[in-house]
């Protein structure tokens, strides 16, 4: 709900601009409108005012308050030291306040895509934030080029099925670090074994203390979902209470891992340690610098195009699915808060933010659908909010580095499970049933396969996708009328996969009949057809003019009939005329040389008089 006097989001984020390719004939590329969509900040900067600005120093407090423990538990995910987590947690912030068209969205390391990094980066530092750098370049190119289009090829099945395995995948892999235990291997299926065979192993300490901080963060957040709104009637005195208990739920993350270091610290005072601990931390704020191209071990240094052909996979799922994730987290809180995202421009922003990123050591990030949320709930009207939550992260870096180190990694853990079990849709699968049970398979074979390899399951449920869509292009559905006229109504638009099948139904109702009947076309919904067509169509009136019998069109679009379909019917001979009446669906018939003549007149060459 939004927040009073919050201004409406239309306004805040200045009038809505057509994306894609519509954006294309627009102004110059230097006019004031151009300008405008490259850099959406001057859309809403000029009407910047005192109570936005009290609005993004509330929103940005809290999400900085959320991303300091998360940054240093998907580090943990990704098999990177806990540094970079918060190496990655800043640059989004500076970057999306100049580039993005959604208030709402916050860039920064995410549980998914830290598991992605985990996978193709070996847990080796260079190599991840090379892949943010490649991964950069990758959506920046394709946010020049506008080709943000190519996101819609991967359905919704799919994206389900990626998010819900890798929410098993990530909670499980928390699972040694709840209980710890030590030596566990961070493949899924390896995992899984040894820790069902070192359960025995449980450290008391670290599986209580992992406990009750899952539990208090569960509770906090059920408060946070059932505090009432506040109200101007309401007293003073409730309405502290009511931001006092906001604040602590909306910054439950920090709270419960400060609570946690306490506890931790208390025992190493004694001079026993029964945790965990995450260890030494760099202090500091990251050095400035390119990323390395090569890197140098034991055995040798490894060039670039080796550290390219080791990454493999990873430089398409990464930018992939990190394009997936922010676009996706940006366009349900648009469609919430009523206004509009540019995809292209999206690409763009995160893309940079990946670039730039990798000058400070940051490995790939994306767009956070909870922080997103906690952003939106604290009533952020534009996307000035991220600076201030960059500025926390940066202080963090330079002055509480020292005290992570005592920071549980139960603890992050707890927090990382908490994080991620919403991400796991279990209404998906019952919807998908009601819907359309088809979907399922590409949800199943993604959802499955992703246990084995991410970008195996990615692939092959938009495979299967993309089979479920050519098969109802292929097979257009066919609604038959049966009579002494045969009628027959496709679906939709007739293209060269259908044109066997069309015409094996055809012949095998009307033709192979005993006699032989009419039939009729009914194109209402047919809105398009391509050269490969005309070519059976001609075949199959050939068929039934040697039955002596009629196929008539019936229903064609003034489109189809004027703007090609005739046009290829007498270029390429098939000359319908005396043979095959054509009704377009308006009941005018075609004008010029395009003009079918009714069934039985004798055909002639256009102009010729043949026709009356």
């Amino acid at each position: 709900m939004p927040t009073p006097g919050m201004p409406s989001s239309v306004k805040v984020l200045g009038p809505a601009r057509p994306s894609g390719a519509s954006m294309a004939p627009q102004a110059r590329c230097c006019s004031p409108a151009a300008v405008q969509r490259w850099l959406p900040i001057l859309a809403w900067l000029p009407d910047y005012s005192l109570q936005w600005l009290k609005m993004d120093l509330i929103a940005g407090l809290s999400v900085g308050l959320t991303v300091i423990p998360q940054a240093l538990a998907y580090a943990e995910v990704a098999g990177l030291p806990p540094q970079y987590g918060l190496y990655s947690a800043f640059m989004g912030c500076f970057v999306y306040f100049f580039l993005g068209t959604s208030r709402d969205v916050t860039l920064g390391p995410t549980a998914i895509m830290s598991l992605l990094v985990s996978f193709y980066t070996f847990h080796e530092p260079a190599y991840a934030v090379l892949l943010a750098f490649l991964s950069g370049c990758i959506q920046l190119a394709m946010g020049v080029l506008r080709l943000g289009f190519l996101l819609d090829f991967i359905s919704c099945p799919v994206i389900k099925g990626f998010t819900s395995a890798a929410t098993i995948t990530i909670g499980f892999g928390q699972i040694k670090n709840l209980l710890g235990l030590q030596d566990i291997p961070r493949q899924f299926f390896l995992q899984v074994y040894q820790i069902f065979r070192k359960v025995g192993e449980t450290r008391v300490g670290d599986a209580v203390l992992g406990l009750v901080c899952m539990v208090l963060l569960l509770v906090l957040r059920l408060m946070r979902d059932h505090v009432p709104p506040v109200h101007p009637e309401m007293p003073p005195g409730v309405r502290l209470s009511h931001g006092l208990v906001w604040t602590a739920t909306t910054a439950r993350n920090a709270l419960v891992v400060s609570f946690a270091a306490l506890v931790a610290y208390s025992f190493e005072v004694t001079g026993y340690q029964p945790f965990v601990l995450t260890g030494q931390t760099a202090e500091g704020l990251p050095p400035v610098r390119i990323p390395s191209f090569s890197v140098t071990t034991a055995n040798g240094t490894v060039s670039f195009t080796e550290m390219v052909q080791d990454m493999g996979a990873g430089l398409a799922v990464v930018p992939l699915v990190g394009l997936l994730e922010s676009i996706a987290v940006a366009k349900s809180f648009a469609s919430q808060s009523n206004y509009r995202i540019d995809a292209n421009q999206e690409l763009l922003a995160i893309g940079l933010t990946n670039v730039l990123g990798s000058l400070v050591s940051s490995y790939p990030v994306t767009g956070s659908f909870g922080r997103t949320a906690v952003n939106a709930q604290s009533g952020v009207c534009t996307p000035a909010g991220g600076l201030v939550t960059g500025v926390l992260v940066l202080l963090s870096l330079d002055h509480l580095t020292s005290l992570f180190c005592y920071v549980p990694k139960s603890a992050l853990a707890a927090v990382v499970i908490t994080a991620v079990a919403p991400l796991f849709d279990t209404g998906v699968f019952a919807t998908l049933w009601r819907v359309k049970r088809l979907d399922l398979l590409p949800l199943s074979v993604t959802f499955l396969l992703c246990f084995w390899e991410v970008q195996y399951g990615i692939l092959a449920g938009t495979l299967v996708s993309a089979l479920i869509l050519l098969h109802s292009v292929a097979r257009p559905k066919l609604q038959v009328s049966e009579g002494p006229v045969l009628v027959l109504q496709p679906a939709s638009g007739l293209h060269f996969p259908a044109v066997e099948a069309l015409r094996e139904a055809i012949r095998t109702r009307a033709l192979e009949a005993s006699p032989p009947r009419c039939a009729v076309l009914e194109c209402t919904h047919v809105c398009s057809i391509d050269y490969t067509v005309v070519l059976g169509l001609e075949e199959l009136v050939g068929d039934f003019h040697r039955h002596g019998v009629t196929l008539a069109f019936v229903g064609l679009q003034v489109g189809v009939v004027i703007g090609g379909a005739c046009r290829a019917l007498i270029r390429s001979h098939i000359c319908l005329w005396g043979a095959v009446p054509i009704i377009p669906v308006s009941g005018q018939r075609p004008r010029g040389p395009e003009r079918l003549c009714d069934l039985g007149q004798d055909a002639g060459p256009p102009g010729s008089g043949a026709c009356s």
